[in-house]
């Protein structure tokens, strides 16, 4: 699969954006384990063009994580534009436009999923920042706003119109948020439209190889995007690539492994933010999730101290106590 002149492979596996989870740290450990391509987190065409100290950060990208798409969102056509052109001169391989993030403070806004009520004004934003640089420009997106507006299938061919290079559907709609299952058929029908000449990237619910090779197989995506299944699990896509390439599940993985991931993720939080605290709160979200604390009997306790623990020597003293706990599973 191509996305201009960019080359994938057969099953191409993409880290979807997510706010204050996919900074560099994060996406050049998915890379590393598999991830075709990584897109930053959400990033506000105003603050961009206000130069916002902290929003300007967000452009940081790393020649180890590359091929990388910057995730712009916005609810003017100008300021769309204008941000697009300060974030082509990072250089980018892709510019995402957001037309899919059904968060209160961005789609209440008119940004984000938001466009999915104003199709006019999506379609002239997409339609300006494509004009406005020369990196290709993708967009991701939901089926509608609502289980009353299911439009994907007729907006799809409107934004291939307007030049952009690959569309990124999440099976749910804003209503939704992240809600119930996610419903692949439409991703399905926009991929069968003999119409639809890009390629269609499907997204939501892929936590499993054997959900990953579904979503292909059965959908025809030509590449499948990974968000929440990767949080707590940066190996996630190791663990894919290995099963659609062999049709073997790979073997498990040790704890201590998955563990030392987590502990090595710690430690670039940490330098990422320049802060010992603040890079330890910012993986709070990852340890409460990450799969190889379940089913350890009796650690209701620790979980919590583990998600208190404000340095390293103390959560790291926490995980000797986790291994300790292990020798009794339920």
């Amino acid at each position: 699969m191509k996305i201009n002149n960019i080359e994938f492979g057969k099953y191409p596996l993409f880290l979807a954006p997510m706010e204050d989870v996919t900074d560099p740290a994060f996406r050049q450990f998915c890379k590393k384990f598999g991830a075709d391509m990584v897109y930053t987190e959400f990033i506000s065409a105003d603050a961009l063009i206000r130069n916002v100290a902290r929003t300007e950060r967000k452009l940081t990208i790393y020649n180890e994580e590359r091929p990388v798409a910057i995730q712009l969102y916005g609810r003017e056509p100008e300021a769309m534009a204008e941000a697009a052109k300060i974030a082509e001169s990072v250089n980018p391989e892709i510019i995402d436009i957001n037309f899919g993030c059904p968060v209160k403070k961005v789609a209440g806004k008119g940004a984000g999923a938001g466009m999915l009520r104003d199709i006019p004004k999506m379609l002239k934003i997409t339609s300006e920042v494509v004009k406005a640089v020369k990196t290709p420009v993708t967009v991701k997106t939901r089926l509608g706003w609502d289980e009353n507006s299911r439009i994907i299938t007729e907006i799809a061919e409107p934004l291939q119109d307007c030049g952009i290079s690959a569309l990124a559907i999440h099976g749910r709609t804003r209503s939704q948020m992240y809600k119930g299952e996610a419903d692949w058929t439409l991703i399905g029908e926009v991929k069968n439209n003999p119409r639809i000449t890009i390629p269609i990237i499907g997204n939501g619910d892929v936590t499993t190889p054997e959900i990953a090779k579904e979503c292909f197989e059965k959908y025809g995506v030509d590449a499948v995007m990974i968000g929440r299944g990767s949080i707590g699990k940066p190996w996630i896509f190791k663990e894919i690539k290995h099963y659609l390439e062999t049709g073997e599940k790979l073997p498990e993985l040790s704890f201590d492994w998955q563990l030392s991931v987590l502990k090595e993720y710690i430690e670039e939080s940490i330098k990422w933010l320049e802060d010992e605290r603040k890079g330890i709160i910012h993986v709070r979200r990852h340890l409460a999730v990450a799969p190889i604390f379940k089913g350890i009997s009796h650690f209701k306790e620790t979980r919590i101290a583990m998600l208190r623990a404000n340095t390293k020597k103390e959560l790291f003293e926490i995980f000797k106590q986790v291994k300790n706990l292990r020798l009794t599973v339920i």
